[in-house]
Order: C-alpha cells, then sequence, then structure tokens
C-alpha cells in the first residue's frame, strides 16, 4: 500500500475511533465540503443534519479523486458517503454512465439507487438500478436512454457492458459496496471481468464493514496509492447493542425458544437470521402453524416477491422477518432492534453484518444468539475477534429493548 498508516488515530465527537492513512482531514459540516448548491440542498431536505465520522474524512478525498478505502460498520452513513461523492463528481449535461456503483445483493443496488434519486432531487439526475431476476429489456431500454450513474450487482452489470448497452467511455468512478461480501471467491471473478472494460484512469473506492487481510492485499491490484480510512477491529461491534446468548442443547429446541420469545419480537421489529434458504422455509412455515405471524425471505425467492417483502417490513406492516444472510449486507430498516441468530453464522464477519442491523447511527439494540453446545467454540471466538462480551440472556430481555 503505498500510502502510509499515520501513527496518529484520530478520535471524534461519537468515540468511533478510526486509524486512517495521514493527511485525511475531519471537515465536520456539509457546508464546508465544497458540493453543489443542489446537491447541499438534497442533503438537507433528505434529513441528514451534519456529516457522520466516516463522512467527515471520507467524502473530501473522494470528491478530490483519491482512491479510497473506508472502513465503517453498518449503520454508519457508508451509503450516502459514496453516494454523495458521486453525485458531485458527475456532470448531470452529459447523459452517459460516469460512475458505477456495484454491491452483492440486488436489494442493496436498489436501495443505493433510491438514496442517490433522493439525494440527487434536486439535480434532474438519472440513476438505474442494473440487476438480475429483473427484465433485460428494461435494462436496455433504461441504458439506451442514458444513465448518468448505474448502481447493479457484478453479474448483470458485467453482461450489460458486454452487450454494449452499458457503455464504459465515460465511466471516471468505480465504488465497490460491501467490499468483503464482493471481493469473497463469488465475485472476484466478475469484478475482474467489469473493471478490465473500464477507462484506466477510473477512481476506485471501495467500501466495507470488515477488510480482511487477503481483501487489503487485493486492493493493490486495482487502486493507486489509496487513502485508507479505517474503524479499528474491536471499535467494530456497534455500541449501544447488547449481546446475549441462549444456551440450547438440541437443535430441536430452538424452535420453543424462539416461539417463548415471540411477543418480545413484536414489541418493535425483529430479523431472525438462519443460515440455509431451506432452514428459513421451515422455520417460516412451523412459525405459521403455531399461528405466530412472520415474513420470510431469500436469494431464491423471484425479485418482485423479495421486493413486495421488503415495503411491507419498510412500512412496519410485517413485524417479523425470517431470512438468510442476503439481508445482512446493508439494508437499512430504521425501527428493527432485535436480532436473532437462530443459526450462529458461518463465518464471523458475518455476524458484524447481521447485528450491525439492530440499532443503526448508535440506536440501541438488542442481538440475541442461539447456541447449541458445539457451538460455544463459535461464539467464544467472536467475542475475542470483536473483543466484546456475549452474556446469557436474562429473564427480563423484553425490557432492554
Amino acid at each position: 500500500m503505498a500510502s502510509k498508516r499515520g501513527a496518529a488515530t484520530e478520535m471524534d465527537d461519537d468515540q468511533t475511533e478510526f486509524e486512517t492513512s495521514k493527511g485525511v482531514k475531519v471537515i465536520r459540516s456539509f457546508d464546508q465540503m465544497g458540493l453543489k448548491e443542489d446537491l447541499v440542498r438534497g442533503i438537507y431536505a433528505y434529513g441528514f443534519e451534519k456529516p457522520s465520522a466516516i463522512q467527515q474524512r471520507s467524502i473530501k478525498p473522494i470528491i478530490e479523486g483519491r482512491d479510497v478505502i473506508a472502513q465503517a460498520q453498518s449503520g454508519t452513513g457508508k451509503t450516502a458517503t459514496f453516494s454523495i461523492s458521486v453525485l458531485q463528481a458527475i456532470d448531470t449535461q452529459l447523459r452517459e454512465t460516469q460512475a458505477l456503483i456495484m454491491s452483492p445483493t440486488r436489494e442493496l443496488a436498489v436501495q443505493i439507487q433510491k438514496v442517490i434519486l433522493a439525494l440527487g432531487d434536486y439535480m434532474n439526475v438519472q440513476c438505474h438500478a442494473c440487476i438480475g431476476g429483473t427484465n433485460v429489456g428494461e435494462d436496455i431500454r433504461k441504458l439506451d436512454y442514458g444513465q448518468h450513474i448505474v448502481s447493479g450487482s457484478p453479474g448483470r452489470v458485467f453482461d450489460m457492458i458486454r452487450r454494449r448497452n452499458l457503455r464504459t467511455r465515460s465511466i471516471k468512478m468505480l465504488v465497490l459496496d460491501e467490499a468483503d461480501e464482493m471481493l469473497n471467491q463469488g465475485f472476484k471473478e466478475q469484478i475482474y471481468d467489469v473493471y478490465r472494460y473500464l477507462p484506466p484512469s477510473t477512481q476506485v473506492v471501495l467500501l466495507s464493514a470488515t477488510l480482511p487481510h487477503d481483501i487489503l492485499e487485493m486492493t493493490r491490484k486495482f487502486m493507486t496509492e489509496p487513502m485508507r480510512i479505517l474503524v479499528k477491529r474491536d471499535e467494530l461491534t456497534l455500541e449501544g447493542i447488547k449481546q446475549f446468548f441462549v444456551a440450547v442443547e438440541r437443535e430441536e429446541w430452538k424452535f420453543d425458544t424462539l416461539c417463548d420469545l415471540y411477543d418480545t419480537l413484536t414489541i418493535t421489529q425483529a430479523v431472525i437470521f438462519c443460515n440455509t434458504k431451506r432452514k428459513v422455509d421451515w422455520l417460516t412455515e412451523k412459525m405459521r402453524e403455531a399461528n405466530f405471524t412472520v415474513s420470510s425471505m431469500h436469494g431464491d425467492m423471484p425479485q418482485k416477491e423479495r421486493d413486495a417483502i421488503m415495503k411491507e417490513f419498510r412500512s412496519g406492516a410485517s413485524r417479523v422477518l425470517i431470512t438468510t444472510d442476503v439481508w445482512a449486507r446493508g439494508i437499512d430498516v430504521q425501527q428493527v432492534s432485535l436480532v436473532i441468530n437462530y443459526d450462529l453464522p458461518n463465518n464471523r464477519e458475518l455476524y458484524i453484518h447481521r447485528i450491525g442491523r439492530s440499532g443503526r447511527y448508535g440506536r440501541k439494540g438488542v442481538a440475541i444468539n442461539f447456541v447449541k453446545s458445539d457451538d460455544i467454540r463459535i461464539l467464544r471466538d467472536i467475542e475475542q475477534y470483536y473483543s466484546t462480551q456475549i452474556d446469557e440472556m436474562p429473564m427480563n430481555v423484553s425490557d432492554l429493548i
């Protein structure tokens, strides 16, 4: 990595500690960032008052054209960080794709599109979500019309570039969101395929909650002297989230435990994570048979159905959502204050993505882990990795939500 890490770590008002490159300035208001007037209007209209810690540090270097690696956990405002930067960088007079944002799930790609359109409300910006599971003809029509910004999943984006419907000649910025997931084996090849089609001078911005060593190694291949804006690893469990475990001797006991907790779940809204799609379907059916109202979502469902379920959950019409890790990646629902890991996640990186859901922007939240005796080892590993404490669930858990 060409840019040396600063020895100094800076503390922000909210006590989030960053370990960053030298020369990262902290800019404490949107007005001081040198943004377009119409963009600033959109930012305030969206409800932002002051930039979050990651925004104070990342927006300026990105709009100055630097390659940036920004690490911040769910709920710190990373989507707005790159959305604002992209909106600042594009020329709306030129109706060609100038920024490409890739993320690992369709839902996230659509959510990013919505944030960009909302923040760019006064800019007359065209932004299209280019995702699998939707009509290719519609993609082609939208892209031929001309889109300033494309937010998409790697497979469909590459397909559109190969068909020459997504023209890359004017692209000046590539954003990789949830990069740890994207650069994991599944998407690595597709990202390289897309990258090969981009102009050599393309600026690259990479954001993620976790940045394992091998990913930092990979960034060498397509970033030039990147500015690093990092949160210390042991700060990654969001403060204000109380984490508990419930010891269950056998797998079948998890279901009874969940039923006992149901009244607690519906105080606000809850997300329940399972490790497989089959488990999601099984648990949903079993809960409904027991007369509990739940909704469910996973990657095998048709896009239309997934959209409808997300809409219901966002509006608060459904209170309990059973899902796989497809949901853990950055889907922002304000009211979620309880997360249950029916199954502990398969890797510790996913743990933070799941529980990062339960209290955004410093909101309080509760995470409950169902732990069989052979899971204790995984739980201890998570505790150690994130320097956190996971206690046995108290009887009065509903008072904490």
